[in-house]
This record gives structure tokens, C-alpha cells and sequence, in this order.
């Protein structure tokens, strides 16, 4: 492997663009091409950002040492299997596939030619979550709601797998507990499959995250909040924005007996707090993804969410949907 590794991007959709154009301006990577079955956009991304176009990705298999695949979920593997077989590591956009059959079919073409699978939960890279999940709080409750306007993009998939996966790949990897069960309803209103959903899972260790997605809203929120023992922490990752309230030392039932009958108890119940807006860097979410994986493609170390998580996340979503699928409507 050379010191700039090679790299290509499967698909410049909506998305897939941004990967193309972070790629290109990355040092230590080239971008040797993009591939998309859209010759109209193939030609106008190639010719923006000045990279070789290729309507067929098989012919680049031998000439770059790891793919970025940001096809539509249901062609995911049919597109990451040459590479993956040829031992070339992928960073697969989430969710990693439709259903955990077609996961497990991702990773055992993956094992085959001993190649890497990463899987693009961009979230994860957000600098407010970052942050926030440095915190080291023990979640006790997790509440999430991701809310979007109708885009007409990833209809091909519900809002479950589209948004809510967001949220479910956070709740797994901030408790690192199983979910033993799942309570759900969901239904479609503009699509086939469901566009919005509210979940509530129960984690093996007694942890509770009450999950809303939707993608029928007038304007977005990203909003996740965490309750520990002794503190919570909320993150606003559209504002890139985390603030976080902990206990005071001073914090017992004698000093909140003391608030209570202050002449301004809301004055003396703020006194029991310490409130911090968290620091955070700038760095561009989907930059910071990027330049993970190619540092976990350059020294053979896993990436920071792997095959296996990305598997983890749609199998709870299938326990969500098969949850909600009696109470549902609207769906075929």
C-alpha cells in the first residue's frame, strides 16, 4: 500500500457526492474515480470536482485500496461484494443493508477475501455526540427524536432503517447492552413503508430509550438526551450544539429543602446545578468519518463502527418493525 491510499465512490447521489468531495481534497487520498448508473449526474459531479468517471465499478477493483458505497440500501452488497471479495475494504453507508440476512451475507463476502466493512453512521462522528459520549455518563434513560421534512429520498426504505437506525446505532453503542425488548407503533402516510415511527426499547441491563422518527415534519430536529444517576446531557447534532447539568456538590436533601422554601425556589433549585455548554470542535461530520476510516484502512485496525455494529442496528430495527406491524397503517 502507498503512502496515499486509493479510493473510489459507488453511487453520488445526494450523499454520495460529499464523499467524493471530501475524498478529493484529502492529502493522504486519491479519489481515482466515481461511479454512478446516472450518466447525466456521473458527468456533472466528474466534471465539478474533476475526477474520472466510470459507469461500471468492477473494472476498479484492482486499482484502489478501499470503496465508499452510496447506492440506494437494497444494491449494497450486489455493489460491495467485487471489493469485498478482492479484499478491498468498504465503507458502507447506513444502514448497511435492508434486512440482517442480507448483513450477514455483506460480512461473510467480507471474511471471504479478509477485507474490512465499515459502516457510514455518521452520527457516531458528530462532534456534539462525541463529546457528549466522552462524558462517560452511565445511561439509565435515553430519549431521541429525529424528525425530517419528506425529501422523496430513501423511499425505498422506511423511516425506521432511513432515520431512526441514527438513534438505535447511538443507543448501542453509548449502554453496549443488548435490547431484550421492544414496544412500537408506526405507519406510512406518503409512502408504501412506514414515515414515522416511535419506539420504546428496554436494554439487558434495565436502560430505557424512548425513540421518535419521522419523516412528515415541517422542519427537521436531531435532538438526544441522556439521564444518568447524577447528571443528563442533551445534544442538538443539527446545531452541533450539547449541554450538560450535573448535581453540585452541595447537591442533598437538606439544601433542596433549603430551595424549596427560598422565596424564589425555581433561583435556589438553579443553585444545585451546574449547567455547561459543551466545547466542540468544528470539524465536518462526514470529514471526520472519512478520515477514520482511511486511518483504520492505512494501519489494518478496525473502524470505529464496524460490520458487526452496523448489523446489530438492523436487527433491533426489524424487532421495531415487527413490533408496530399489527399496529400499523397505511402500509402494503
Amino acid at each position: 500500500m502507498s503512502d496515499r491510499l486509493r479510493a473510489v465512490v459507488v453511487g453520488v447521489g445526494h450523499l454520495g457526492q460529499h464523499h467524493a468531495r471530501i475524498l478529493a481534497g484529502m492529502e493522504d487520498v486519491e479519489l481515482v474515480g466515481i461511479v454512478d448508473s446516472h450518466p447525466d449526474r456521473l458527468e456533472e459531479v466528474a466534471s465539478r470536482l474533476e475526477i474520472s468517471a466510470f459507469g461500471d465499478a468492477s473494472s476498479l477493483v484492482d486499482k484502489v485500496d478501499f470503496a465508499v458505497i452510496a447506492t440506494p440500501t437494497k444494491t449494497h452488497r450486489e455493489v460491495a461484494a467485487p471489493f469485498l471479495k478482492a479484499g478491498k475494504a468498504c465503507l458502507i453507508e447506513k444502514p448497511l443493508a435492508a434486512d440482517s440476512a442480507t448483513c450477514s451475507a455483506i460480512l461473510a463476502d467480507a471474511q471471504e477475501g479478509g477485507a474490512m466493512v465499515g459502516v457510514g453512521h455518521v452520527e457516531r462522528f458528530n462532534p456534539a455526540v462525541r463529546r457528549a459520549m466522552e462524558l462517560g455518563i452511565e445511561p439509565r434513560f435515553i430519549e431521541a427524536h429525529r424528525l425530517a421534512p419528506y425529501t422523496f429520498r430513501s423511499t425505498d426504505v422506511g423511516v425506521a432503517l432511513d432515520l431512526m437506525i441514527h438513534d438505535v446505532d447511538l443507543c448501542l453503542a453509548w449502554i453496549g447492552e443488548k435490547v431484550v425488548q421492544v414496544d412500537s407503533i408506526g405507519g406510512a402516510t406518503l409512502s408504501k413503508s412506514e414515515d414515522v415511527v416511535s419506539a420504546r426499547l428496554r436494554f439487558a441491563n434495565g436502560a430505557v430509550a424512548n425513540l421518535t422518527a419521522s419523516r412528515l415534519s415541517l422542519s427537521p430536529m436531531r435532538r438526544f438526551r441522556v439521564f444518568g444517576p447524577d447528571c443528563y446531557v442533551t445534544v442538538d447534532s443539527a446545531k452541533h450544539y450539547a449541554l450538560l447539568v450535573r448535581k453540585t456538590k452541595d447537591f442533598g436533601q437538606q439544601a433542596i429543602q433549603e430551595a424549596a422554601a427560598a422565596e424564589d425556589p425555581k433561583a435556589g433549585f438553579a443553585r444545585l446545578l451546574d449547567v455547561e455548554e459543551l466545547e466542540l470542535p468544528t470539524e465536518e461530520p462526514l470529514a471526520a468519518e472519512l478520515a477514520a476510516f482511511a486511518d483504520a484502512v492505512r494501519n489494518g485496525i478496525p473502524h470505529l463502527v464496524s460490520g458487526q455494529d452496523g448489523m446489530a442496528a438492523v436487527e433491533v430495527i426489524e424487532q421495531v418493525q415487527a413490533a408496530f406491524r399489527e399496529h400499523s397503517w397505511g402500509m402494503d
